[in-house]
């Protein structure tokens, strides 16, 4: 690649631990824009000093996108280039991002995406599940409450469900998925890429108990995958109950409750289906 690179925002993936992962593509780009914006500025100036970076850095994070935006798209319209770096992994991917580039396209400007690190497809490539497909969730919401009905709400889904979490919720998330979800594999991947890396495949009902066997188990950055709702819990007495309630006139709230009290399927999950319903008719 030459120096020279158009006015564009170009989303760069950085190592999720191994420097060694950074793809030659996205050296260049870091070596070659004047500008890179970044989620936290003091933990990316050692990875741009030791490529020999000489950007300037703007700061890019969760609290401060609608100001970062501006300013890029200032930088890209006097046209200069931005490079676009979170932490770790994928900008926009649960971590900042999403809006800034939402901002430089309505703006008119160029968005070059660069494939690389994702902590999400590197568990999922290593967890050995059979389901033909994945819902990436992310970080689930702090409060217990919030949590319960989100997962409530994704229990009938018949396809692996990837979600990241912090050492300080894993195991109050790891309990309720227990509750909510029933017998189905948890794979654990913590640390992904780093020293201490490990990818772990056991019972999501015996996992509380794994991982308080070993306070090691509970360090780390973590991506959750739960295996898929069986066949016949994503398809089967839930649904058919449900639209026999809704036929006779009841409530979408009303069906879904008792649907779910029949069942023993999520009540979240149901509702979701019964508006679906609804407006097909």
């Amino acid at each position: 690649m030459t120096n020279e690179l158009i006015a564009a925002l170009y989303v760069v993936p950085t190592p999720l631990g191994n420097l060694a992962d950074l793809t030659r593509r996205a050296e260049d780009v870091l070596r070659a824009v004047p500008w890179v914006a970044c989620e936290d500025t003091r933990h990316s100036a050692p990875l741009l000093k030791q490529l020999g970076a000489r950007a300037r850095t703007l700061p890019a994070h969760q609290h401060n996108e609608h100001e970062a935006a501006a300013r890029i798209v200032d930088k890209l319209q006097a046209g200069e280039a931005v490079a676009l770096i979170s932490d770790a992994g994928t900008p926009g991917i649960s971590d900042p991002g999403a809006r800034i580039v939402a901002a430089v396209r309505a703006a008119g400007c160029q968005v070059v995406p660069l494939p690389g690190a994702c902590a999400a497809t590197t568990a999922l490539s290593a967890a050995g599940l059979t389901d033909e497909h994945f819902l990436f969730y992310g970080f689930l919401p702090s409060k217990a409450g919030q949590r319960r009905q989100a997962l409530e709400a994704l229990a009938g889904h018949a396809y692996a469900l990837v979600f990241y979490e912090a050492p300080h919720r894993v195991l109050d998330t790891v309990a309720e998925m227990a509750e909510v979800f029933g017998e189905r594999t948890l794979v654990v991947a913590r640390e992904l890429t780093k020293l201490f890396e490990n990818i772990d495949a056991l019972p999501l009902n015996g996992a509380l108990e794994w991982f308080k066997a070993d306070p090691n188990r509970q360090r780390g950055e973590f991506v959750l995958i739960v295996s898929g709702a069986p066949a016949d819990a994503a398809s089967g007495e839930g649904e058919r109950v449900l639209k026999l309630l809704l036929d006779e006139g009841l409530g979408t709230k009303q069906a879904a409750k008792l649907a779910a009290a029949i069942s023993g399927e999520a009540k979240n999950a149901l509702y979701e289906r019964a508006l679906a319903l609804k407006s097909a008719d």
